[in-house]
């Protein structure tokens, strides 16, 4: 048995269709069985409630008198793309503010021109015959617009890898905060009712088919940028007309230590027309698996702790390494499911009818990484070679004397197999010579916690690691721990030029 997108239109049409969200569909075929379950059910909606950092808006101002071509454009101090024509410009959602930084952005545009607030305009020209003006500032509404239409390359992912963080520190990521030692994990997305985990295939998804976006009615345009289906990480390039549009499914936000997001509400419907429809939209928590990756290695492709599936990071906890973890999640379970029931609404009331894609995803299509033409600087290329180190059982005024030398102002401190044990600084000399009593020896002295790199680390890694932990130099060890060199901040200095030191 087939059913044909013009019947399941007919059904919505005549009041008729039956509509289960994607929430509900599973129960239903395991209580009905494959077969009845395609005679019964018409639709099945999905929803998704999450930070989608890829989402923006097209404005049109239109002209001002005197006429002027907008070169630079700014609004609420938040800089929008204006290389497209004379008064037309594309606002990021993580585009920062050049005043308040990552406490207001793109997104905070976006969502106060939907709540009804004023957003100022301020542009600048250079000035030409045809449009003579050089600068403009005005307060407008969404209503003063000609056009506000939402335009989001990258949203809807197919589903998203967890994350943990096995260093001793915290760290902030676009993925929340991550607690050292794997101290807990966060996710997103919202499993079984994630729109492509119930086409994974996009046989109902593609250009053309309808939406809901940000509480109103979209259209899919396509693929989404870094869409890599054939790896399980679909995604969708989504538009729609914010004027159309409800704050309760746009939510600007700020991530700690990441910058600025929009939590965008994305749902489709999903027309049922056979057996592998019925199938694939009676997927379960259980069956969407993800790896739990390592966020505190700076690498592209980071490591994999575990693989776990939707239903265990739902349940707040599994284990990991012998230990219970917690889970978070980033996305709105509770308005992801309210999405699909309000859609459900829509298409049972017969305000949206449906379509099959004009043009379809290719589902084995994978993402490629950057090509690189150009090596980043690597710490081996600029680090001092000279080895200067100290042995913990070396009396201190031994450290102080090759201190003073004046060849370093850090001693990495070794045993006696050779391997860093802790760090000694001109600093902690001084404040042993003031306090004489805490002991004689380096070990007495030596800082043990030592932020370290490595030959082969990008240059920009361990930047971040002096800027991180406020200090000067870094001890390179190989994979034994056995110092190989040291980087300080004389080092950057000369690769850079003197520019990081200011």
């Amino acid at each position: 048995m087939k059913k044909t997108i013009h019947q399941v239109n007919e059904r919505i049409r005549d009041g008729n269709a039956r509509v289960v969200t994607a929430e509900e569909m599973p129960g239903l075929v395991a209580e009905l069985g494959e077969k009845d379950a395609l005679a019964e059910v018409d639709v099945v909606t999905t929803g998704t409630f999450g930070a989608m950092c890829s989402s923006g808006s097209f404005f049109n101002f239109g002209h001002a008198d005197p006429p002027i071509r907008m070169e630079r454009v700014w609004l609420n101090d938040v800089e929008a793309y204006a290389g497209l024509a004379a008064v037309d410009a594309y606002i990021g959602a993580t585009q920062q503010s050049t005043t308040r930084e990552d406490q207001y952005g793109g997104a905070h545009v976006i969502e106060d021109f939907i709540t009804g607030k004023s957003v100022e305009l301020r542009a600048i020209s250079r000035g030409t015959d045809c449009y003579p003006r050089r600068t403009i500032t005005t307060e407008l509404l969404l209503e003063n617009l000609n056009q506000a239409i939402m335009c989001n390359p990258r949203n809807g992912y197919q589903r998203y890898n967890a994350a943990c963080n096995s260093t001793d520190r915290v760290f902030y990521t676009y993925m929340g905060m991550l607690l050292p030692s794997c101290g807990n994990v966060t996710y997103s997305g919202s499993g079984l009712l994630n729109p492509i985990s119930n086409d994974p295939h996009f046989r109902c998804i593609g250009s053309g088919v309808p939406c809901f976006l940000g509480g109103a009615a979209g259209m899919v345009i396509g693929e989404g940028t870094q869409a890599s289906p054939g790896g399980g990480f679909g995604t969708l390039m989504v538009t729609g007309d914010m004027k159309q549009m409800d704050s309760e499914y746009l939510r600007a936000a700020t991530m700690k230590g990441y910058g600025v997001t929009l939590y965008v509400g994305l749902g489709i419907p999903i027309p049922v027309l056979d057996i592998e429809t019925v199938r694939s939209c009676a997927v379960k928590d259980e069956d969407i698996w993800v790896d739990v990756i390592d966020y505190g290695i700076p690498v592209r492709n980071r490591p994999s702790m575990m693989k776990v599936n939707y239903a265990m990071l739902k349940s707040g906890r599994f284990e990991m390494n012998g230990e219970e973890v917690r889970t978070s999640s980033l996305s709105s379970l509770r308005r992801a499911r309210r999405i699909a029931s309000e859609l459900k609404g829509w298409i049972e009331s017969g305000k949206m009818t449906l379509c099959l894609p004009t043009r379809p995803i290719d589902y084995t299509k994978k993402a490629s990484p950057m090509r690189e033409t150009v090596q980043g600087p690597r710490v081996l290329e600029i680090m001092d070679r000279r080895i200067i180190t100290i042995s913990e059982d070396e009396p201190i005024r031994d450290a102080a004397r090759k201190l003073l030398k004046g060849e370093t102002n850090h001693l990495p401190v070794i045993n006696s197999e050779g391997v860093l044990v802790g760090i000694v600084t001109t600093y902690d000399i001084s404040k042993a010579v003031v306090n004489p009593g805490k002991g004689t020896l380096v070990r007495d002295i030596m800082r043990r916690k030592v932020v370290t790199t490595t030959a082969d680390e990008a240059v920009d890694i361990a930047v971040q690691k002096l800027e991180k932990h406020n200090i000067s130099a870094l001890p390179v060890v190989d994979r034994d721990f056995r110092v190989a060199g040291m980087l300080t901040a004389m080092d950057l200095g000369k690769l850079f030029g003197g520019r990081w030191l200011k």
